[in-house]
């Protein structure tokens, strides 16, 4: 039996996944830094995922009933993220790859949120709306390469919404507890639709809702006209790609995609056109298995890696790697 260890360390997350060589998840283990007041801080969370690592990794084998002997393939996030992150899980990758003689290889973090997509959501080749905190992504499998279609051109959808629960007092992170008050929310507030061909940008939107409240509009209705705005500004992107690409299915991905107003949103723009929309359930926010999950397509492919090939990129793109499954 093959087993797949897979690493995910590119922000808050520490995941730990392992799977079979059918794809089945065995165990998906998460632990998640939490900053005291602000943002991420790099260093503190990959000094927490340092501390967490071994525990976590025990964890996981554990629930798979295995041990490392028995793994045939070890994986980790190269990329994009944060440095200090991306370092701390590619180090412990190539640890154990070398104690155990195990191959690795380096996953790219955006790619894997479309494969774990793939498979768990039972679609081929979507159209894919990858929502993040740092990433915002409509992409399409072409030619050997996730083409992007149209994205941010400034702040992620995610980062978007942090930011503006930084400056109402929210907690980290707070697109959920931005979602929870929306849902109180009745009164929509005009703010910036920024649409720009099939490119969106989201920085001038987040300054109006915050000058909005600061004017006097409660806290709720800010959040709501705030998803309800972005979100529209996506589905118009998605909309457009879906019927230009003439796609039949849409695939959900992403930490973002679990609110359920943008799934509403999603499923509806989706059944106009006769397209299926599908979500990995479980699987949305950063997690192990999803990286296992691309390291055993590109191994079945026949990628291979030195310890050379498995230096961290932080800017790594999406469309920068070659799909050869």
């Amino acid at each position: 039996m093959m087993y797949v260890l897979g690493l995910e360390g590119t922000a808050h997350t520490l995941g730990v996944g392992i799977i079979d060589g059918g794809f089945n998840c065995l165990s998906d283990v998460k632990k998640t830094y939490q900053p005291r007041q602000g943002g991420i801080n790099p260093r503190d969370a990959s000094q927490y995922m340092a501390e967490n690592m071994q525990s976590t990794v025990i964890e996981a084998l554990s629930e798979a009933g295995i041990g490392l002997e028995d793994l045939s393939l070890v994986s980790f996030s190269q990329g994009p993220g944060l440095g200090p992150c991306l370092r701390t899980v590619a180090t412990a990758a190539r640890t154990i790859s070398l104690a155990h003689e195990k191959p690795i290889l380096g996953v790219n973090h955006c790619v894997a949120h479309i494969e774990v997509g793939r498979v768990f959501g039972g679609v081929d080749k979507p159209l894919v709306v990858y929502v993040s905190g740092a990433n915002t992504q409509v992409i399409r499998l072409n030619e050997g390469r996730y083409r992007v279609f149209g994205e941010t051109l400034d702040i992620g959808l995610g980062n978007m919404l942090d930011k503006f629960g930084r400056y109402a007092g929210l907690p980290h992170p707070a697109g959920p507890k931005i979602e929870k008050l929306a849902r109180q929310g009745e009164k929509y507030i005009p703010l910036p639709y920024v649409v720009k061909g099939t490119d969106l940008s989201f920085s001038g939107l987040l300054t109006a809702a915050q000058q909005k409240h600061q004017r006097g509009e409660s806290l709720e209705h800010v959040c709501f006209s705030l998803q309800e705005t972005s979100f529209s500004m996506l589905c118009e992107v998605a909309e457009r790609a879906l019927a230009h690409l003439k796609a039949d299915s849409v695939l959900l991905t992403g930490g973002v995609g679990n609110n359920k107003r943008l799934q509403e949103m999603l499923i509806l723009m989706a059944s106009e056109h006769d397209a299926q929309f599908t979500h990995p359930k479980g699987f949305m926010g950063d997690n192990g298995t999803m990286i296992a999950i691309a390291a055993l397509k590109m191994h079945k492919a026949g990628v291979k890696m030195t310890l050379e090939d498995t230096q961290i990129e932080s800017k790594q793109r999406t469309d920068d790697i070659k799909i050869s499954w």
